[in-house]
């Protein structure tokens, strides 16, 4: 059993409370999904739970985490940056755990998990590989080390579909109690079966935790329809409060009114008027003391703002990329051949298919060829976001690559607009969530204004309250587009061609 009481995690630098007084308990075979917004502390809730040194240069943390005897098997979100130039065998064969794990059970892991046990034993480099690989087989190794409990953080990033229904297998079939975090909307459905909602409100300045011991879907629902209610009580009382409000001014008015005009020589009167104003003050005393116990307006996250402008669509004739690939390499390794993709005008092309199959190394090909081409304005969303974001700067200076004033007033509204604080605007990018990395490319492609878009797994990071607003902002692109994805709620609705790359090339799955 895990048990976590009272725990409090605040950011040093800003002194902002990211979680305050989290209490949960986890055991048996319950499957708790931490969702919330970027930045809401998800990732640093974990591993102040698996390894609270790691957070201990920004973050304080206090409170009461118990599980005492239980193996932890702790998935991070992104693997250290220490494997990149390791070849694979050699990174498995230095963890024992690999080493003495007999080849049947290796093989059911590996089964379990849809890779192939050949890519335990290549000496491809670590960074050579495609992130659902990646993710894959830091899974086998935690699997290979037999946790009592597991702390999974976005485990379905980057997995193909045939990897994500095996991972939604795995939950569903999973003897350990696990806490997982995730923002995919389809995984959350299928696997939660409690759901711990971390929320920041007022400006990102008040952290807020609802633990709720029923499946996603039904935990949706029921907050839905008790934000619905607790707005339509408010209003009631409000409306309610306003006529009290209203009848008292006319009472005390008209008291005010006879107490300016009654004679002197009615002391009496003057007396029951006083006493009158004196039950009219208590009366309005007593409402004010109703109104500290009345129901509170309902308060919950929102979505980020966020809108491509002044795009120039590309003219229906004109021909954004024809290309023709004999062969389709990544090092040595031959990924596809016979590939031929021609786009023309604001075209919207999606491309998907299997872990390692070569969709970040065809966009990377894609986008070179297009370089050349002066007569367009091509912007990127890469799936490894070190590519183009410096981790040393703050998002504003990142982005302000002009220096203008003005352009940096422009800059920290959109990023406000985004659900950033005012202390993240000058943060590292090195600091910031996956989520936020996300949004500070997003915001780059605004910027841009760009009239041909090359996207990488655009919503891998971002909550079931962003993702939707980048799916929006996806579609309603006016300019032409190529995207790699395994989101499949924006495989369900994509407005254009659906490719998926396969070792013979493109195949077209729906026109």
């Amino acid at each position: 059993m895990l048990t976590v009481r009272q725990l409090n995690i605040l950011h040093s630098r800003d002194a902002r409370p990211l979680i305050r007084d989290l209490s949960f308990t986890l055991s048996g075979t319950e499957r708790l999904a931490v969702i919330g917004e970027e930045g809401n502390g998800k990732s640093a809730l974990l591993k102040a739970i698996a390894c609270p040194a790691s957070i201990a240069s920004w973050a304080t943390v206090s409170g009461h985490v118990h599980a005492q005897g239980e193996s932890i098997g702790y998935l991070a979100q992104e693997a250290l940056s220490k494997w990149d130039d390791l070849p694979v065998c050699e990174l498995c064969m230095a963890h024992p755990a690999f080493l003495d794990t007999d080849p049947g059970t290796l093989a059911g892991i590996c089964r379990q998990l849809t890779m192939t046990q050949d890519l335990c034993w290549t000496d491809t480099p670590f960074r050579m590989l495609s992130g659902g690989e990646k993710v894959r087989l830091r899974l086998m190794l935690l699997l290979c080390a037999k946790p009592t409990m597991l702390l999974l953080d976005e485990p379905g990033n980057d997995l193909d579909l045939d990897a994500m229904n095996a991972l939604e297998g795995l939950l569903l079939s999973c003897s350990l109690p696990v806490l997982y975090v995730s923002h995919d909307e389809s995984l959350l459905q299928r696997t939660a079966t409690q759901v711990l909602h971390l929320e920041s409100l007022h400006g990102r300045s008040e952290p807020r935790w609802t633990w709720s011991r029923e499946p996603y879907a039904a935990y949706v629902q029921s907050r839905k329809s008790q934000m619905e209610n607790q707005e339509i009580l408010w209003k009631n009382e409000q409306r309610e409060q306003r006529i009290q409000e209203e009848k008292l001014r006319r009472i005390e008015n008209a008291v005010e009114h006879a107490q300016a005009n009654i004679s002197r020589q009615d002391p009496h009167g003057g007396r029951l008027l006083k006493k009158k104003m004196k039950a009219v003050k208590s009366l309005e005393h007593r409402y004010q003391r109703e109104q500290a116990d009345a129901t509170q307006k309902p308060v919950q996250e929102t979505s980020m703002t966020a809108l491509f402008r002044d795009i120039t669509p590309v003219p229906a004739g004109k021909q954004v990329i024809c290309l023709d690939l004999n062969c389709l390499k990544a090092g040595d390794r031959t990924l596809a051949s016979g590939i031929h993709l021609l786009v023309r005008g604001s075209e919207k092309i999606l491309i998907i298919g299997k872990n390692g199959s070569g969709k970040t190394t065809l966009l990377r090909e894609i986008g070179s060829r297009l370089d050349s081409d002066t007569g367009l304005r091509v912007a990127r969303m890469p799936q490894h976001y070190e590519e183009v974001l410096n981790p040393a700067l703050s998002p504003v200076d990142f982005l302000n690559t002009g220096g203008d004033k003005e352009q940096r007033t422009m800059i920290r509204a959109a990023l406000i607009s985004m659900k950033f604080s005012r202390d993240e605007l000058e943060h590292p990018i090195a600091s910031l969530s996956g989520g936020q990395k996300t949004k500070v490319l997003l915001l780059r492609l605004m910027l841009a204004q760009p009239s041909v878009l090359l996207m990488d797994e655009p919503t891998r990071n971002l909550s079931p309250l962003s993702a939707p607003v980048m799916r929006d902002m996806i579609r309603s692109f006016p300019g032409a587009m190529i995207c790699v994805t395994h989101d499949r709620l924006l495989i369900q609705d994509w407005p254009g061609r659906v490719l998926e790359l396969t070792e013979l090339g493109l195949v077209e799955v729906r026109s």
